[in-house]
């Protein structure tokens, strides 16, 4: 499975992934920190990688597309620190990988 973090979430949560044995970037390591949703969208399909957000544009995009999709994870929890995210994250990551092993392509995590 592979990964691609969103700009709103650290790139901790990049390295988190990766520790649980997946592959995972952060867009700022991709070196498309400041793309638009769009391109970032055509990077994660080009490249075969589930997108972790927590924009629902995504989600908009998911939704509305007619063209080639990829997975969308969107984070909906509040504002918090870094550390406080992956901590939150972590127990749930089991769960997404069977959603997405499901074929789930939206995913909610509250």
């Amino acid at each position: 499975m592979k990964f691609l973090i969103d700009a709103q979430l650290p790139p901790a949560l990049a390295h988190l992934i990766i520790s649980l044995g997946h592959e995972a970037l952060h867009v700022e390591e991709a070196g498309i920190l400041g793309a638009t949703d769009q391109e970032i969208w055509n990077y994660a399909i080009a490249n075969g990688q589930a997108i972790i957000t927590k924009d629902e544009d995504f989600k908009n995009i998911l939704l509305l597309t007619s063209a080639p999709t990829t997975p969308v994870i969107w984070v909906r929890i509040g504002n918090c620190s870094n550390a406080a995210l992956v901590q939150w994250f972590q127990p749930l990551y089991p769960q997404i990988l069977a959603h997405l092993q499901q074929g789930e392509t939206l995913i909610e995590l509250y």
